[in-house]
């Protein structure tokens, strides 16, 4: 077993944080967007881009989907003038916040002192004026379409996208532990009623229970109002070297565990057990890097691409027991910022924006810090889970503010 001194992430602490704007189709350039997000970061940290000498991204150059992407590391690299010892960026990686764990590694590694971590997404402004294409044949435009990879065995039967295969998981919850509509419903009800709290959210406007059920129905169980919103928008941290991060312009957030492992399939459909999302081997190796237990939680900001995940993040996280999601947010009072488990205080991506991964790990650092504003949670939180990723790779990380 590794010393709890020799664990990268315990080298490490997040100096600064930064976020551009975010909005539903800002119809700006995405490169710009990614550097107002990153020039914030460090300049949020006290420092200039020459103090940096890691970059780290999710997921790196992508044409398609269109959005996707923001922006690239080489893009970034050169448009900042960056003069790096170590740089990295792709996909197939420890979901979406396995860039920023890859930074503590080449701290840990004596690679870099300060990493530069940048998501970016224009998949508001890349889908146009009117609704989403269809996935199937054409595009909805006619003609044929390509399904390579394992979209060969599914798109034939038209389970063309992740709202199908959660929509599967869900329904087996529901059926293996009694899981309720009404329950699923409090995921969506909490992000909106906190994302009323936060100027920059897509959906500030109040939803109700009937709200909710009245949206239409995307893929039973999930209706409108469980599936996150596409936006535009980037966010950014510095990663720093703990003995630097100290002496620099915020309290630093440290970084107190991280989980990446993957015991199953890395697939969205030949999971061992369509109940437990992958997130639970990320969590369980995350657990047994830290002295800390799920009971010392004070706040939980996790994944929400569809409302289903979040709860199977909350038990594979630890935050409830196995099977007992639907009963822990029946009601919606427990997980409410005035709770004792606020949950996706910024809104989440459900009404916030999908900022895909990285707006859980920002909003965890404003609130750590004390700077949430109207939506800040009145305890002042000292820990936080964040949680990131839903089919086939997860990531999560423990964030302190104690060494």
């Amino acid at each position: 077993m590794t010393t709890r001194d020799g664990l990268a992430e315990k080298h490490c602490a997040v100096s600064g944080i930064g976020q551009s704007d975010v909005g539903r189709r800002l119809g700006r350039d995405p490169l710009e967007l990614t550097l107002d997000a990153c020039y914030a970061a460090v300049a949020d940290a006290g420092l200039t881009p020459a103090d940096i000498d890691g970059l780290s991204t999710y997921p790196g150059g992508m044409a398609v989907p269109k959005g996707f992407t923001g922006a690239s590391a080489y893009e970034t690299l050169d448009a900042m003038r960056l003069e790096v010892n170590w740089f990295d960026s792709g996909v197939e990686t420890s979901g979406q916040l396995g860039s920023v764990m890859k930074a503590c590694m080449a701290i840990g590694a004596g690679m870099a002192d300060h990493v530069l971590c940048f998501r970016s997404v224009w998949e508001g402004s890349a889908q146009g004026a009117g609704g989403r294409a269809s996935l199937g044949p054409g595009g909805g435009q006619g003609g044929t379409i390509y399904a390579g990879d394992f979209q060969q065995w599914m798109l034939p039967f038209g389970s063309a996208g992740a709202p199908i295969w959660v929509a599967l998981f869900a329904q087996a919850h529901m059926q293996r532990y009694g899981t309720t509509p009404e329950q699923l419903a409090q995921i969506a009800l909490n992000a909106r009623r906190n994302a009323g709290l936060n100027p920059k959210a897509i959906y500030r406007d109040p939803m109700t229970l009937e709200d909710y059920f009245n949206s239409r129905m995307i893929t039973t169980p999930l209706r409108l109002f469980d599936c996150d919103v596409p936006c535009d928008g980037a966010t950014a941290f510095v990663v720093s070297r703990r003995a630097l991060a100290e002496d620099l312009a915020k309290p630093p957030v440290y970084i107190e565990a991280m989980g990446a492992a993957l015991h199953d399939r890395p697939s969205w459909d030949q999971l061992r057990d369509l109940t437990r999302t992958v997130g639970a081997d990320a969590a369980a190796q995350m657990w047994s890097r830290t002295t800390l237990t799920p009971a010392d939680v004070d706040i939980a900001e996790i994944y929400d691409g569809f409302s289903y995940l979040t709860m199977l993040w909350l038990e594979a996280l630890g935050l409830c027991g196995t099977g007992e999601s639907g009963p822990f947010v029946e009601g919606g009072t427990r997980i409410a910022l005035e709770g004792s488990l606020p949950l996706n205080t910024a809104g989440g991506q459900l009404s916030a924006g999908r900022l895909h991964g990285y707006g859980f790990f920002h909003e965890a650092c404003v609130q750590l810090r004390g700077e949430g504003g109207a939506r800040q949670v009145a305890s002042r939180p000292k820990v936080a889970a964040v949680a990131a990723g839903g089919g086939n790779t997860c990531g999560c990380f423990l964030l302190s503010t104690e060494s």
